[in-house]
């Protein structure tokens, strides 16, 4: 992984600089020592596909795809300066980020910020891009990312093997491939996430607000059972892997990166 900038004092507008963004916010938080850089991997290793899949014309409009793609990131990266500036932040990004020195599993802090990124800035992001019926030109492109997702979900599972030897315990018992842990499915929450873009984007600006006040309200307490799962069972597993797991974050993205990390 290359050096990170210092990072942007505007809003990325390309996909590089969302990259960028997203680098420092990794070794920002390997440097505190903190499990932000989890997602914030995760979000990379994503952002960089959707790149390439740009760069080979799998999207029908590219410049439509990168504009989206950039509206989605630049939704995280305020979020988390906005959090580590002492700011105002949406109620469930809040709750993940303040979950970033908690012992949960590494797949918890991962399930926290993909919850809040798909479940809510997904909507608003395609919201912003395509307003009222232009939306429905989006869609082909928006599903084309969960194609994207599935074709890297292998390779991330690799590497969260590697960093955590002990989720085997999630598949032996059958909670990780049914996704059991919170029923989390990142294929349902972006079908979730387009229905409620959908809707915001016929909304005038107060009832857009008042919607995502709506919608950041149910993905908190998606947060709060993704921390907490429903069941003793299940949460005597995780709590009994989150024993064994490393606590050093830089050998975490280490391993899940396959590289050695500079922070």
């Amino acid at each position: 992984m290359t050096k990170p900038p210092i990072p942007l004092q505007a809003d990325a507008e390309t996909i590089d600089e969302v990259l960028e963004n997203l680098d420092f916010i990794i070794e920002q938080s390997v440097r505190n020592k903190n499990y932000i850089s989890a997602f914030a991997y995760v979000y990379r290793r994503t952002t960089f596909e959707i790149k390439e899949a740009m760069e080979s014309g799998r999207f029908q409009d590219a410049k439509r795809m990168e504009k989206f793609d950039v509206t989605f990131a630049n939704l995280y990266i305020r979020a988390y300066y906005n959090f580590i500036n002492g700011k105002p932040t949406s109620k469930s990004w809040a709750y993940a980020f303040d979950s970033k020195n908690e012992k949960l599993t590494i797949i918890q802090h991962i399930l926290l910020g993909m919850n809040t990124h798909i479940n809510m800035d997904l909507s608003i992001a395609a919201a912003t891009v395509s307003k009222g019926k232009e939306i429905i030109e989006l869609k082909n492109d928006f599903m084309l990312v969960n194609q994207i997702l599935g074709e890297l979900t292998n390779t991330i599972q690799q590497g969260l093997g590697k960093a955590s030897v002990m989720m085997k315990l999630l598949d032996i018992f059958g909670f990780r491939s049914d996704e059991k842990i919170i029923n989390f499915s990142i294929v349902k929450a972006r079908d979730f996430a387009w229905i409620n873009a959908l809707e915001l984007a016929l909304l005038d600006k107060d009832n857009r607000n008042g919607r995502i006040e709506e919608i950041d309200k149910r993905v908190l307490e998606i947060g709060k059972m993704i921390k907490n799962p429903p069941g003793r069972f299940l949460n005597s597993i995780l709590k009994f892997i989150s024993k064994f797991e490393t606590q050093n974050v830089k050998k975490i993205i280490e391993k899940m990166s396959g590289d050695k990390f500079r922070a």
